[in-house]
């Protein structure tokens, strides 16, 4: 298979939304599956997610839209899923379709629940899809600023470093730009720590503690990072470096 192909958005929410805004930029079309017929008949009508990101307006000519998941799997090559972590189990559920032939996008931040495993770990378990086909993305990225087309980066990890390249001019634009590692496991624990630090500074900053607290939060939460997954063996890293 050569990379990307033809990619699909699995997920309706407002990062899934923001992606699809970004991979419009540099692909011609996009498949997207949405679990709910009326979500998507809204979008058809009105040319934006009527849920989330609204004001991103999209050409729905380049788009489409399925709610049988098995046939947006089936028409597709490569599949960045942009599901809440504690749905993903819910929606695999009704895979019958063999996913060990797709490239899989993991822009997920969270472990499955239940089984308490990474994501990638998650799909070369269950759904028997080789590591070096399964690739994560990892902030520092939100929803809201790619909508206006504000400055962002990301990293794409893939144990196959040439499959993350292949892929990675997909997330190339103007307002958009990456870096390409192998260490997938370190950026899905960085991405579940991640979300723990944002909602301890946000608690600072509703305290009105200062930016010199945060800045003290900031540097420990990095060190507890490096620590963290220092822990995780498969290769060395270094938390600080971006490339």
């Amino acid at each position: 298979m050569k990379l990307p192909g033809k990619i699909a958005i699995m997920g309706g929410g407002s990062w899934a939304t923001a992606l699809a805004k970004i991979v419009l930029s540099t692909q011609d079309s996009i498949n997207w599956y949405m679990r709910r017929q009326d979500q998507v008949d809204d979008f058809l009508k009105t040319g934006h997610n009527p849920s989330y990101l609204s004001a991103v307006k999209f050409d729905t000519d380049k788009i489409k839209f399925y709610t049988d998941i098995n046939d947006a799997i089936n028409d597709s090559d490569t599949l960045i899923f942009a599901t809440p972590s504690p749905f993903l189990k819910q929606h695999l559920m009704k895979v019958t379709t063999p996913l060990n032939d797709k490239f899989i996008i993991s822009a997920i931040k969270g472990i499955v629940p239940d089984e308490n495993m990474l994501i990638a770990d998650y799909f070369t378990e269950y759904y028997n899809v080789p590591m070096e086909n399964i690739a994560v993305i990892g902030g520092p990225c939100h929803a809201e600023e790619i909508a206006l087309e504000r400055l962002s980066y990301i990293t794409l990890a893939c144990s196959n470093i040439d499959n993350a390249r292949a892929v990675a001019h997909v997330f190339q634009n103007q307002y958009l730009n990456n870096y390409c590692c192998k260490d997938v496991r370190g950026i899905e624990y960085a991405s579940v720590l991640k979300n723990v630090y944002a909602i301890v500074a946000g608690i600072c900053y509703g305290m009105k503690y200062g930016d010199s607290c945060v800045a003290v939060f900031s540097c420990k939460a990095v060190e507890e990072m490096r620590n963290f997954v220092s822990s995780v063996p498969s290769l060395e890293r270094d938390v600080t470096d971006s490339g």
